[in-house]
């Protein structure tokens, strides 16, 4: 059974930070993409970055680029999503995703986490 499980979610203040984590189980997710995207309330699920299997190729909504940062421990299993400055419209359910295509996950991942609550009060 594939899982990816999402932690580190939570209320902070405008400008200030949150780390994200994505653990897999089921399956060796070292060699797939991982990504994370976000979905606020009554809108569409969007791409905020992504990391190929090797850790050195990352990839960032404009919304997010500068603030906020991608990363793996391949060898501890996590994904990371280091988030700065953040602001009120950050504010969303931030899944993580996972896919062996490095572009492809970008549009269609084939494995998603349940989401965790980010919340961003001005």
């Amino acid at each position: 059974q594939v899982q990816l499980v999402e932690s580190g979610g939570g209320l902070v203040q405008a400008g200030g930070s949150l780390r994200l984590s994505c653990t897999a189980s089921g399956r060796t997710f070292s060699t797939y993409a991982m990504a994370w995207f976000r979905q606020a309330p009554g809108k569409e699920r969007e791409f905020v970055a992504r990391i190929k299997w090797s850790g050195d190729d990352t990839y960032y909504a404009d919304s997010v680029k500068g603030r906020f940062t991608i990363s793996r421990d391949n060898a501890k299993n996590p994904v990371y999503l280091q988030m700065n400055s953040l602001k009120p419209e950050d504010t969303a359910v931030y899944y993580c995703a996972a896919d062996p295509r490095p572009y492809g996950i970008i549009l269609s991942p084939n494995y998603w986490g349940q989401g965790t609550q980010v919340t961003v009060s001005s």
